[in-house]
Protein backbone atom coordinates (compact mmCIF):
# COMPACT_ATOMS: atom_id res chain seq x y z
CA UNK A 1 0.00 0.00 0.00
CA UNK A 2 1.40 3.38 -1.03
CA UNK A 3 1.60 6.37 1.29
CA UNK A 4 -1.35 8.03 -0.45
CA UNK A 5 -3.44 4.83 -0.20
CA UNK A 6 -2.66 4.68 3.52
CA UNK A 7 -3.89 8.25 3.99
CA UNK A 8 -7.00 7.46 1.93
CA UNK A 9 -7.71 4.42 4.11
CA UNK A 10 -7.48 6.58 7.22
CA UNK A 11 -9.87 9.09 5.66
CA UNK A 12 -12.34 6.30 4.84
CA UNK A 13 -12.29 5.17 8.49
CA UNK A 14 -13.16 8.68 9.63
CA UNK A 15 -15.94 9.01 7.05
CA UNK A 16 -17.40 5.65 8.13
CA UNK A 17 -17.48 6.90 11.73
CA UNK A 18 -19.16 10.22 10.86
CA UNK A 19 -22.84 9.11 10.81
CA UNK A 20 -22.40 7.37 14.16
CA UNK A 21 -20.78 10.46 15.69
CA UNK A 22 -23.69 12.56 14.36
CA UNK A 23 -26.31 10.11 15.59
CA UNK A 24 -24.99 9.75 19.12
CA UNK A 25 -23.67 13.26 19.73
CA UNK A 26 -24.62 14.44 23.24
CA UNK A 27 -26.11 11.04 24.09
CA UNK A 28 -25.24 9.08 27.24
CA UNK A 29 -23.36 5.80 26.90
CA UNK A 30 -22.75 3.56 29.93
CA UNK A 31 -19.66 1.35 29.76
CA UNK A 32 -19.40 -1.61 32.14
CA UNK A 33 -15.70 -2.19 32.48
CA UNK A 34 -14.38 -5.44 33.92
CA UNK A 35 -12.75 -8.78 33.17
CA UNK A 36 -9.32 -9.19 31.59
CA UNK A 37 -9.42 -5.64 30.20
CA UNK A 38 -8.95 -4.44 33.80
CA UNK A 39 -5.96 -6.63 34.64
CA UNK A 40 -3.84 -6.15 31.51
CA UNK A 41 -2.15 -2.74 31.62
CA UNK A 42 -2.02 -2.32 27.84
CA UNK A 43 -5.70 -3.19 27.47
CA UNK A 44 -6.57 -0.88 30.36
CA UNK A 45 -4.83 2.07 28.72
CA UNK A 46 -6.61 1.45 25.42
CA UNK A 47 -10.07 1.09 27.01
CA UNK A 48 -9.58 4.43 28.74
CA UNK A 49 -8.36 5.96 25.45
CA UNK A 50 -11.54 4.68 23.76
CA UNK A 51 -13.86 6.11 26.40
CA UNK A 52 -11.96 9.40 26.44
CA UNK A 53 -12.27 9.64 22.65
CA UNK A 54 -16.03 9.05 22.93
CA UNK A 55 -16.17 11.97 25.35
CA UNK A 56 -14.12 14.24 23.10
CA UNK A 57 -16.29 13.57 20.01
CA UNK A 58 -19.47 14.48 21.86
CA UNK A 59 -20.70 11.39 23.70
CA UNK A 60 -21.49 11.55 27.41
CA UNK A 61 -19.86 8.38 28.79
CA UNK A 62 -20.29 6.91 32.27
CA UNK A 63 -17.94 4.10 33.37
CA UNK A 64 -19.20 1.48 35.83
CA UNK A 65 -16.26 -0.71 36.85
CA UNK A 66 -15.83 -4.03 38.55
CA UNK A 67 -12.77 -5.31 40.34
CA UNK A 68 -13.48 -8.90 41.29
CA UNK A 69 -10.03 -10.28 40.53
CA UNK A 70 -8.35 -7.49 42.49
CA UNK A 71 -10.73 -8.04 45.43
CA UNK A 72 -9.90 -11.76 45.42
CA UNK A 73 -6.18 -10.94 45.37
CA UNK A 74 -6.48 -8.73 48.44
CA UNK A 75 -8.74 -11.20 50.26
CA UNK A 76 -6.05 -13.85 49.72
CA UNK A 77 -3.29 -11.45 50.84
CA UNK A 78 -5.07 -11.00 54.18
CA UNK A 79 -5.09 -14.77 54.74
CA UNK A 80 -8.72 -15.42 53.84
CA UNK A 81 -10.09 -17.64 51.09
CA UNK A 82 -12.39 -16.11 48.44
CA UNK A 83 -15.72 -17.97 48.47
CA UNK A 84 -18.48 -18.02 45.86
CA UNK A 85 -22.01 -19.45 45.85
CA UNK A 86 -23.76 -19.74 42.49
CA UNK A 87 -21.17 -17.40 41.00
CA UNK A 88 -21.71 -14.70 43.65
CA UNK A 89 -18.99 -13.66 46.08
CA UNK A 90 -19.74 -14.48 49.71
CA UNK A 91 -19.12 -11.11 51.35
CA UNK A 92 -18.67 -11.12 55.13
CA UNK A 93 -17.84 -7.93 57.05
CA UNK A 94 -14.08 -8.25 56.47
CA UNK A 95 -14.52 -8.96 52.76
CA UNK A 96 -16.93 -6.02 52.47
CA UNK A 97 -14.30 -3.73 53.93
CA UNK A 98 -11.70 -5.02 51.44
CA UNK A 99 -14.13 -4.74 48.50
CA UNK A 100 -14.94 -1.11 49.28
CA UNK A 101 -11.27 -0.25 49.69
CA UNK A 102 -10.20 -2.01 46.47
CA UNK A 103 -13.05 -0.64 44.32
CA UNK A 104 -12.31 2.88 45.56
CA UNK A 105 -8.65 2.43 44.67
CA UNK A 106 -9.53 1.11 41.20
CA UNK A 107 -11.83 4.09 40.61
CA UNK A 108 -9.09 6.58 41.48
CA UNK A 109 -6.62 4.78 39.19
CA UNK A 110 -9.08 5.11 36.29
CA UNK A 111 -9.58 8.81 37.10
CA UNK A 112 -5.82 9.33 36.89
CA UNK A 113 -5.65 7.62 33.49
CA UNK A 114 -8.52 9.73 32.11
CA UNK A 115 -7.06 12.96 33.50
CA UNK A 116 -3.69 12.15 31.89
CA UNK A 117 -5.50 12.24 28.52
CA UNK A 118 -6.84 15.73 29.18
CA UNK A 119 -10.41 14.90 30.22
CA UNK A 120 -11.88 15.72 33.64
CA UNK A 121 -13.12 12.69 35.60
CA UNK A 122 -14.57 11.99 39.04
CA UNK A 123 -14.76 8.64 40.84
CA UNK A 124 -17.94 8.11 42.85
CA UNK A 125 -19.20 5.23 44.94
CA UNK A 126 -22.80 4.11 44.65
CA UNK A 127 -23.07 5.45 48.20
CA UNK A 128 -22.39 9.03 47.08
CA UNK A 129 -25.63 10.98 46.83
CA UNK A 130 -27.46 7.67 47.51
CA UNK A 131 -26.77 6.81 43.87
CA UNK A 132 -27.31 3.07 44.40
CA UNK A 133 -29.84 2.09 47.04
CA UNK A 134 -30.18 -1.60 47.71
CA UNK A 135 -31.40 -4.41 49.91
CA UNK A 136 -29.76 -7.65 50.97
CA UNK A 137 -29.50 -10.19 48.16
CA UNK A 138 -29.91 -13.93 48.65
CA UNK A 139 -28.67 -16.65 46.28
CA UNK A 140 -31.39 -19.28 45.91
CA UNK A 141 -32.34 -18.61 49.53
CA UNK A 142 -28.75 -18.77 50.81
CA UNK A 143 -27.28 -15.93 52.86
CA UNK A 144 -24.18 -14.66 51.03
CA UNK A 145 -23.46 -11.74 53.35
CA UNK A 146 -23.24 -8.10 52.34
CA UNK A 147 -24.25 -8.49 48.70
CA UNK A 148 -26.85 -6.00 47.48
CA UNK A 149 -29.84 -6.07 45.17
CA UNK A 150 -30.52 -2.59 43.73
CA UNK A 151 -33.89 -1.13 44.72
CA UNK A 152 -33.47 2.45 43.51
CA UNK A 153 -31.08 4.63 41.51
CA UNK A 154 -30.73 8.35 42.21
CA UNK A 155 -28.81 9.65 39.17
CA UNK A 156 -28.65 13.33 40.21
CA UNK A 157 -24.95 13.15 41.09
CA UNK A 158 -24.22 11.67 37.63
CA UNK A 159 -26.27 14.31 35.80
CA UNK A 160 -24.55 17.05 37.81
CA UNK A 161 -21.10 15.72 36.91
CA UNK A 162 -21.98 15.33 33.21
CA UNK A 163 -23.42 18.86 33.13
CA UNK A 164 -20.11 20.17 34.50
CA UNK A 165 -18.25 18.25 31.76
CA UNK A 166 -16.84 15.51 34.01
CA UNK A 167 -16.66 11.83 33.11
CA UNK A 168 -18.24 9.89 36.02
CA UNK A 169 -16.57 6.64 37.10
CA UNK A 170 -18.80 4.54 39.38
CA UNK A 171 -17.78 1.90 41.95
CA UNK A 172 -20.60 -0.65 42.53
CA UNK A 173 -21.03 -0.19 46.28
CA UNK A 174 -24.48 0.72 47.64
CA UNK A 175 -26.36 1.27 50.89
CA UNK A 176 -29.68 0.08 52.29
CA UNK A 177 -32.24 2.15 54.20
CA UNK A 178 -30.22 1.63 57.39
CA UNK A 179 -27.03 2.90 55.67
CA UNK A 180 -25.40 -0.52 55.69
CA UNK A 181 -22.89 -0.92 52.84
CA UNK A 182 -23.26 -3.69 50.24
CA UNK A 183 -21.15 -5.00 47.38
CA UNK A 184 -23.17 -4.98 44.12
CA UNK A 185 -22.58 -6.96 40.94
CA UNK A 186 -21.11 -4.48 38.44
CA UNK A 187 -23.28 -5.78 35.57
CA UNK A 188 -26.39 -5.14 37.68
CA UNK A 189 -25.15 -1.66 38.61
CA UNK A 190 -24.41 -0.73 34.99
CA UNK A 191 -27.80 -1.96 33.83
CA UNK A 192 -29.68 -0.10 36.58
CA UNK A 193 -27.77 3.13 35.94
CA UNK A 194 -28.28 2.88 32.16
CA UNK A 195 -32.02 2.43 32.68
CA UNK A 196 -32.32 5.39 35.02
CA UNK A 197 -30.28 7.84 32.92
CA UNK A 198 -32.05 6.67 29.72
CA UNK A 199 -28.72 5.83 28.12
CA UNK A 200 -28.58 5.60 24.35
CA UNK A 201 -26.10 2.74 24.70
CA UNK A 202 -24.94 0.26 27.32
CA UNK A 203 -21.70 -1.59 26.52
CA UNK A 204 -20.47 -4.62 28.47
CA UNK A 205 -16.74 -5.31 28.15
CA UNK A 206 -16.41 -9.05 28.77
CA UNK A 207 -14.03 -11.96 28.24
CA UNK A 208 -16.08 -13.40 25.36
CA UNK A 209 -16.47 -12.22 21.77
CA UNK A 210 -20.23 -11.79 22.08
CA UNK A 211 -23.30 -14.04 21.94
CA UNK A 212 -22.97 -17.35 20.11
CA UNK A 213 -25.79 -19.61 19.01
CA UNK A 214 -23.35 -22.43 19.71
CA UNK A 215 -20.54 -21.41 22.11
CA UNK A 216 -18.41 -24.30 20.79
CA UNK A 217 -18.61 -22.97 17.22
CA UNK A 218 -16.95 -19.56 16.82
CA UNK A 219 -18.60 -19.12 13.41
CA UNK A 220 -22.01 -18.78 15.10
CA UNK A 221 -21.26 -15.35 16.62
CA UNK A 222 -24.41 -13.20 16.31
CA UNK A 223 -23.64 -9.60 15.26
CA UNK A 224 -27.13 -8.29 15.86
CA UNK A 225 -29.84 -9.74 18.08
CA UNK A 226 -33.35 -8.51 18.67
CA UNK A 227 -34.89 -8.96 22.12
CA UNK A 228 -37.41 -11.59 20.93
CA UNK A 229 -34.57 -13.57 19.33
CA UNK A 230 -32.50 -13.37 22.53
CA UNK A 231 -35.43 -14.66 24.59
CA UNK A 232 -35.96 -17.50 22.13
CA UNK A 233 -32.28 -18.51 22.37
CA UNK A 234 -32.54 -18.62 26.17
CA UNK A 235 -35.83 -20.55 26.12
CA UNK A 236 -34.35 -23.09 23.72
CA UNK A 237 -31.33 -23.64 25.98
CA UNK A 238 -28.66 -22.14 23.73
CA UNK A 239 -27.52 -19.61 26.35
CA UNK A 240 -25.99 -20.74 29.63
CA UNK A 241 -23.30 -20.00 32.20
CA UNK A 242 -22.29 -16.41 32.83
CA UNK A 243 -23.89 -15.22 29.58
CA UNK A 244 -27.41 -15.98 30.86
CA UNK A 245 -27.58 -13.28 33.58
CA UNK A 246 -25.71 -10.86 31.30
CA UNK A 247 -28.23 -11.36 28.49
CA UNK A 248 -31.09 -10.97 30.96
CA UNK A 249 -29.55 -7.66 32.05
CA UNK A 250 -29.33 -6.60 28.38
CA UNK A 251 -32.99 -7.42 27.76
CA UNK A 252 -34.03 -5.63 30.95
CA UNK A 253 -32.12 -2.52 29.87
CA UNK A 254 -33.75 -2.53 26.41
CA UNK A 255 -37.20 -3.08 27.93
CA UNK A 256 -36.67 0.00 30.11
CA UNK A 257 -35.64 2.46 27.44
CA UNK A 258 -31.95 1.87 26.66
CA UNK A 259 -31.69 2.04 22.87
CA UNK A 260 -28.78 -0.34 22.23
CA UNK A 261 -26.81 -2.82 24.30
CA UNK A 262 -23.45 -4.16 23.16
CA UNK A 263 -21.58 -7.23 24.42
CA UNK A 264 -17.91 -6.87 23.49
CA UNK A 265 -14.65 -8.74 23.98
CA UNK A 266 -12.64 -6.36 26.14
CA UNK A 267 -9.48 -8.29 25.25
CA UNK A 268 -9.59 -6.83 21.72
CA UNK A 269 -7.78 -3.52 21.38
CA UNK A 270 -10.18 -0.60 20.78
CA UNK A 271 -13.22 -2.90 20.84
CA UNK A 272 -15.51 0.00 21.81
CA UNK A 273 -14.52 2.11 18.84
CA UNK A 274 -14.73 -0.82 16.43
CA UNK A 275 -18.24 -1.70 17.60
CA UNK A 276 -19.67 1.80 17.77
CA UNK A 277 -18.03 3.52 14.81
CA UNK A 278 -17.92 0.82 12.11
CA UNK A 279 -20.67 -0.53 9.89
CA UNK A 280 -20.37 -4.15 10.98
CA UNK A 281 -18.96 -4.00 14.50
CA UNK A 282 -17.15 -6.85 16.24
CA UNK A 283 -19.38 -7.98 19.11
CA UNK A 284 -23.11 -8.51 19.57
CA UNK A 285 -25.53 -5.58 19.41
CA UNK A 286 -28.92 -6.14 21.07
CA UNK A 287 -31.88 -3.99 20.11
CA UNK A 288 -35.63 -3.70 20.45
CA UNK A 289 -37.87 -5.64 18.07
CA UNK A 290 -39.38 -2.42 16.72
CA UNK A 291 -36.11 -0.56 16.05
CA UNK A 292 -34.45 -0.17 12.67
CA UNK A 293 -31.42 -2.29 11.91
CA UNK A 294 -28.39 -0.90 13.66
CA UNK A 295 -25.65 -1.99 11.27
CA UNK A 296 -25.68 -0.51 7.79
CA UNK A 297 -25.74 -2.91 4.90
CA UNK A 298 -22.59 -2.76 2.81
CA UNK A 299 -23.24 -1.52 -0.72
Amino acid sequence: MTGMETFQEKANVLIEALPYIQRFNRKIIVVKYGGSAMTDEELKKNVIKDVTLLKLVGFKPIIVHGGGKEISRWVTKTGMEPRFINGLRVTDADTMEIAEMVLGKVGKQLVTMVEELGVKAVSVSGKDGMLLQCKKKYSNGEDIGFVGDITNVNPKVLFDLIEKDYLPIVSPIGMDENFQSYNINADDAACAIAREVKAEKLAFLTDVEGVYKDPKDKSTLISELRVSEAKALMDEGYIGGGMLPKLNNCIDAIDHGVSRVHILDGRILHCLLLEIFTNKGIGTAILNDTDDKYFQEES
